[in-house]
């Protein structure tokens, strides 16, 4: 049976759409209701309590005389977990209230979305037009991580939307500028940082100094404005897990998070954990200097961020939208029905099904199931860059040698009216002429050939991501403006 036929650069994506605005229409509106439907009764809605937490913090801070680690959100045991710099990024919430700080949460992470989906799939999109961008933005809609990175008005699409600039920049010649969205989202969230490591082994010493150097800068001028709190993050609050929630609770789909649901209501062993961490990191190593070799930069951050998720302490559900990139990988590679089953997958909320429960081997199976989903791509997600269809983003700019020339004799003889005897002349002019014709107009220009892109306990109180209650029936009280 013949596949069906995809267009150059089109990310596998099958032409069998509708051909007229109005049934695209037709299907965008209905997607669209699908969409709200599925929104309004399916998922655990959060009710911002990632952004009341930061809210909450920054008033207490910049109103109240507060500590940045001190403030719990009223009626839990709940205050902010980010380095010192993320407070200081995030002292203009001190200027307006609650609501409108929930508003301009979700432009932001409307924007941060935006940036990432026109990063890894914005020239396919922009082939179908409003049609393309529609449809994303019905598909992201009912991707859990990103569901719920706006219902809890968390950071994460920032971050990846940070990170992925310096992706870009690779990926299009300008690699000299990267290393700022790095360094900045390490310095707001220290996860991030792995992406430093990613750096140094495509031995781009240059971004990875920038980095580091952007994430040194924006740490010491917390620690300048507020020295206390950076003291006692840096020194206790870092160590302390139990600050975030419990390692258990089911949304926590790291290694770790694997681990201590095996063993609930005991610890899980650090040795283990530790090594196979490391062994995470090795094949990342491994995976990730593979994709660099070839400079395929989308593959080697999607890796990074799959290996985030795996071998940081605790990896809430809406922590994978680091795993974007690597759908873009899925579909850039021609591999739709691997990412269409992961995408539904990760929609259907199934690890849920063992919020009570995390004990057997259907518990086993079902609760880790996303971070099965994010082992399997850490191991078999596709690296290089493909010999067809390459989109134009991720196109290097190669030099094309021209070929000698030696048609001089020939057509100097020919101008004066006495044809040249085939000898070492006309051969050079014929081999002159067939190279030019296989190497195309850039041959004997001197030019470069280039592609262009065309684009602190155990928590006892309720929270949506460690409490012991069902997470839709928690409603935070805000702290007043």
């Amino acid at each position: 049976m013949r596949r069906p036929r995809t267009f150059p650069g089109s990310y596998g994506l099958s032409p069998r759409l509708p051909r007229t605005d109005r049934g695209r229409l037709f299907l965008v509106l209905g997607l669209a209701a699908a969409v709200t439907g599925f929104t309004a009764t399916v998922p655990l809605l959060r009710d911002w309590f990632d952004l009341r937490v930061y809210y909450g913090t920054i008033d207490a801070w910049a109103h109240h005389d507060g500590r940045i680690y001190d403030y719990l959100v009223p009626g839990t045991t709940y205050g902010f977990t980010y380095p010192p710099f993320a407070a200081l990024s995030m002292l203009p919430m001190a200027l307006v209230g609650l609501h409108t700080a929930i508003a301009i949460g979700l432009l932001l992470n409307l924007a941060a979305l935006a940036a990432v989906v026109w990063i890894l799939v914005g020239p396919a999109l922009r082939r179908y037009g409003w049609f393309g961008f529609a449809m994303a933005a019905c598909l992201l809609a009912l991707f859990e991580p990103v569901r719920d990175t706006f219902s809890f008005g968390q950071v994460n699409l920032l971050l990846l939307a940070l990170v992925l600039s310096d992706a870009w920049l690779l990926s299009t010649g300008r690699g000299r500028r990267a290393g700022v969205g790095i360094g900045l989202a390490a310095a707001i969230k220290l996860t991030p940082a792995i992406f430093i490591g990613m750096l140094l082994l495509a031995r781009r010493w240059r971004a990875a100094g920038v980095a580091t150097a952007v994430a040194a800068a924006a740490t010491v001028l917390a620690a300048r404005v507020a020295p206390d709190a950076s003291r006692f993050y840096w020194t206790h609050a870092l160590w302390d897990t139990d600050r975030i929630g419990r390692l258990g609770y089911v949304s926590n789909q790291s290694l770790q998070g694997v681990l201590a649901r095996l063993v609930a209501p005991g610890e899980p062993s650090k040795a283990l954990w530790a090594t196979s961490a490391l062994v995470v990191l090795c094949v990342w190593a491994w995976r990730t200097s593979r994709a660099v070799a070839d400079e395929d930069w989308i593959a080697a951050f999607a890796l990074t961020g799959l290996t985030a998720c795996l071998v940081s302490p605790i990896t809430w559900v809406h922590h994978l939208v680091w795993l974007l990139p690597s759908f873009a990988v899925l579909l850039r590679r021609h591999r739709p029905r691997i990412a269409g089953i992961l995408y539904a997958i990760l929609c259907s909320s199934v690890v849920w099904l063992w919020f009570q429960d995390a004990s057997g081997l259907d518990a086993f199976v079902g609760s880790n199931a996303y971070t099965w989903i994010t082992l399997g791509l850490l191991l078999w997600l596709p690296v290089g860059q493909p010999g067809v269809g390459r989109p134009p983003l991720f196109r290097r700019a190669r030099a094309t040698h021209p070929a000698p020339r030696q048609a001089a004799p020939a057509i100097a003889a020919a101008a004066a009216g006495h044809p040249s005897p085939p000898g070492p002349s006309a051969v050079g002019s014929a081999a002159g002429r067939a190279a030019d014709s296989a190497a195309g107009p850039a041959v004997g220009t001197g030019r470069v050939s280039r592609s262009e892109p065309t684009g602190s306990t155990r928590p006892d109180a309720l929270k949506p991501q460690s409490s012991s209650e069902r997470a839709s029936s928690y409603t935070a009280n805000p702290p007043p403006s």
